[in-house]
């Protein structure tokens, strides 16, 4: 039972998949035009920098901002965050201001 409802299954999705192949090609377009025509667009590039991805072994530095709520007083720390080639990450605090 299973392997005639298989079967069944199988050609009835094989008598939709003919058709609409059939009529990609009677339109008067081949299927490789079609793809001739996708590969001759461009495609967009991430422009990396004058040095590519070659020269990626220095330190990415940033500044990164925070309220901080020491007890009752609340106050904005600054910290330069730098990210190491290795994955590490430095974090130091630059300043904290009063904020309340």
């Amino acid at each position: 039972m299973k392997k005639l409802l298989a079967l069944t299954l199988s050609l009835a999705s094989m008598v939709f998949v003919a058709p609409s192949t059939e009529a990609k090609v009677r339109d008067g377009a081949s299927s490789q035009t079609t793809i001739v025509g996708a590969e001759s667009i461009p495609q967009q590039r991430r422009n990396p920098g004058i040095w590519g991805r070659r020269n990626n072994r220095r330190a990415h530095v940033t500044t990164q901002t925070r309220l901080v709520r020491y007890g009752r007083q609340l106050f904005r720390e600054t910290y330069q965050v730098r990210y190491l080639p290795n994955g590490r990450t430095q974090v130091m605090l630059i300043s904290r201001v009063r904020v309340r």
